[in-house]
């Protein structure tokens, strides 16, 4: 009796501890941001009536054209002056790649779906899925915004990882990812997403910067018209990417039985990051007298390696900017705001270094 007792009472607490959590996921998702939302929530939430109600707001919000606007709380309730809003400005420009926009609305459809199998889900995503069709260039880049806005973010853009989330998106849909089964993508839409996705590969390589002959690195946005570097924000300007550059060559290295062109291009831009790597420091903050936190470098012999965001493209070297525009050397001569509110140093090229070697391997043995 003592023993049917205690696996009782395991059982009670197994299933409370589990309704517990399920409340508290519950509970917890309107704290998190969008982003994480719509895509990182444990697989059960996307089943519950909350993700439910979350879906009306992506729905309601979604441009006629198929994309979304960024930076939007889909996952909050909306006021009636906020529907009115989304309901009124369904044809204005605004739909984008930009910070994960329109393929994270993407995802979190394809989610509730996969648990509710309301058609409008399914229409809403391949509208989206049409919406990435229609807005590639014939040259196979993506714009940050489209329609076209007539400004830097009509250039092939690489920023943020913008179009490497829609080809990712992409390869996914012709991988037979499970994420995407239960919405029976048809013949029709893999053949375009096949050709969107070589189109972009094609894209990659033409814009990749070459050196004296050697392809490197890419910039985070290139001329949509001559594939050169481009200027974006006053300050991000033209530039050999150290972060941007990392997704991209990842990217690369997905592709089974790749081209030597493809190998070309993962090769130069390895052989990159480990030329430009910033050793001997590392990036933390000092708070002054008025508590305010400010970032610094300094130096640090066991820290690991750092790359800048941005090196320059005549001398090679690493750049910071204020919103002036001007080019300094230091991250300590731009102004507060910038050198605080910008990711100026990242380590994500170690994430490619660690993977190169066994990529290298079975590229050579296939």
């Amino acid at each position: 009796m003592k023993n049917i007792y205690l696996i009782s009472m395991i059982m009670v607490l197994t299933i409370t501890s589990v309704s517990a959590k399920n409340r508290q996921t519950t509970q917890d998702y309107l704290s998190l941001k969008w982003k994480q939302v719509s895509t990182k929530m444990p697989a059960e939430w996307y089943g519950t009536e909350d993700a439910k109600l979350v879906a009306e707001n992506v729905l309601l919000s979604q441009k006629e054209i198929g994309g979304w606007e960024k930076n939007k709380p889909y996952h909050h309730a909306f006021s009636e002056s906020e529907k009115a809003h989304y309901i009124q400005d369904k044809s204005e420009i605004g739909a984008t790649f930009d910070n994960g926009a329109t393929i994270s609305e993407l995802r979190f459809l394809a989610k509730v779906y996969s648990h509710f199998r309301d058609d409008r889900y399914k229409q809403a995503f391949e509208k989206g899925l049409n919406y990435i069709f229609i807005s590639q260039y014939e040259n196979g880049g993506w714009p940050q915004f489209y329609p076209y806005k007539g400004d830097y973010a009509d250039h092939i853009t690489y920023n943020d990882d913008a179009m490497v989330n829609t080809m990712k998106f992409l390869f996914q849909i012709l991988d037979d990812s499970k994420e995407f089964s239960s919405l029976q993508i048809n013949k029709n839409q893999q053949d375009k997403a096949k050709k969107a996705f070589d189109k972009g590969i094609q894209c990659i390589l033409k814009t990749q910067i070459v050196v004296n002959g050697q392809p490197t690195v890419w910039c985070a946005q290139h001329d949509e018209k001559t594939f050169a570097p481009a200027n974006a924000r006053a300050y991000e300007l033209a530039s050999f990417s150290g972060g941007e550059s990392v997704n991209i060559a990842l990217l690369l290295m997905k592709i089974d039985m790749p081209s030597k062109e493809i190998i070309a291009a993962v090769n130069g831009a390895v052989k990159w990051f480990e030329a430009n790597k910033i050793e001997g420091v590392k990036l933390t903050q000092e708070t002054d007298k008025n508590g305010k936190k400010n970032q610094i470098i300094v130096k640090d012999k066991n820290a690991s390696p750092l790359w800048a965001r941005f090196y320059d493209l005549e001398t090679g070297k690493p750049y910071f900017c204020s919103r002036d525009g001007i080019k300094r050397n230091s991250l300590a001569e731009i102004s507060y705001e910038r050198r605080n509110g910008y990711g100026w140093y990242t380590d994500t090229p170690e994430k490619l270094l660690k993977k190169y070697p066994e990529w290298r391997k079975k590229v050579n043995a296939k």
